[in-house]
């Protein structure tokens, strides 16, 4: 495939799974758990598993150490060195670029309010980009840009999405359809979105098994039709339970007693907080991962269900 990348979108070596964390603070026990399943689901398939730091958006100073470490002392050990995602820019570019010269890309100069008031047509669900930029005329599009520009603003760039819905492929929840929205590739700032990054990235280590918490099962369809138009695999989903406060919002640092550190605070060893999370996965007396591995085999783990972890955190 021809394209201006000097980094490879294939990777040389095929069948992975990743934990891939942004670094915007401490994992919870929620967090720790997710990355148990993912590590649980590579290797119980065979594959291998890998790690990568997804800071192209928000980075909180020290949190990559403090969660890799997190990881290490749970008992996860990972193949290869850890990927960080703002390494990866070239990449990211040249994926851009093979987009635009496909026709696959549009100029979106729409402010935040602009999509707000449009996205109330009752003909876009919700959440969706409406549509306001992609069929502007060639002379619309030139003084729009003439614009941005004399104020020193470039437009952002979005997907002209192939469909209107994707079908994924899911461990846990099956066939999923969805809708596929018009989502931007990159930002008015210039910086490529997640959205592009991670189906680039993936595709580069050789991801073909992608776990992560239920709540992105909704990014799956637009992201496996983004990884068509880039001609990469699409992979194979696992969209595992979140982890809830009893109040049934996701679990956050402000329950309790939910990271490693502060459960140590309380007297809780690493193994007591495995146990934790081991239960929570029908297995009790898991004192380390290679326990969790034991009690989980593939067919174990495809029988777990979709329902959440409802999290009763001690108190500080």
């Amino acid at each position: 495939m021809p394209t201006t990348a000097p980094l490879p979108f294939e990777a040389a070596h095929a069948g992975a799974g990743r934990f891939a964390p942004s670094p915007t603070g401490d994992l919870h026990v929620g967090n720790l758990r997710t990355a148990l399943l993912a590590w649980l689901w590579a290797r119980q398939s065979g594959r291998r598993f890998l790690l990568r730091v997804e800071d192209i958006d928000r980075v909180r100073a020290g949190s990559t150490e403090r969660q890799l470490e997190d990881l290490a002392e749970i008992g996860l050990e990972w193949d290869g060195e850890v990927l960080i995602q703002t390494t990866r820019t070239d990449a990211h570019e040249a994926a851009l670029n093979q987009l635009r010269e496909g026709g696959h890309l549009f100029e979106c100069f729409c402010s935040r309010k602009d999509i707000r008031e449009a996205a109330s047509a009752p003909h876009v669900p919700p959440g969706h980009y409406p549509g306001t930029c992609l069929h502007l005329s060639k002379a619309e599009r030139t003084a729009r840009r003439e614009a941005f520009a004399s104020a020193g603003r470039i437009p952002a760039l979005r997907l002209r999405a192939p469909a209107s819905s994707w079908t994924v492929t899911d461990e846990l929840h099956g066939r999923y359809t969805g809708p596929v929205d018009h989502f931007v590739v990159r930002r008015n700032d210039g910086v490529p979105a997640y959205n592009l990054a991670v189906v680039v990235d993936d595709a580069f280590q050789g991801v073909d098994q992608v776990t992560r918490g239920d709540d992105l099962l909704s990014q799956a369809p637009a992201q496996a039709a983004l990884a068509s138009l880039l001609e990469v695999s699409e992979p194979t989903y696992v969209h595992v339970p979140l982890a809830l406060s009893p109040t049934g919002a996701r679990l956050a640092k402000r329950d309790g007693a939910v990271t490693l550190p502060d459960l140590h605070a309380l007297g809780w060893s690493t193994a007591d907080v495995l146990e934790w999370i081991g239960r929570s996965l029908g297995v009790e007396g898991a004192r380390c991962a290679a326990d969790l591995r034991e009690a989980l085999p593939l067919d174990a783990l495809r029988g777990l269900g979709t329902q959440p972890w409802v999290v009763h955190p001690p108190q500080l």
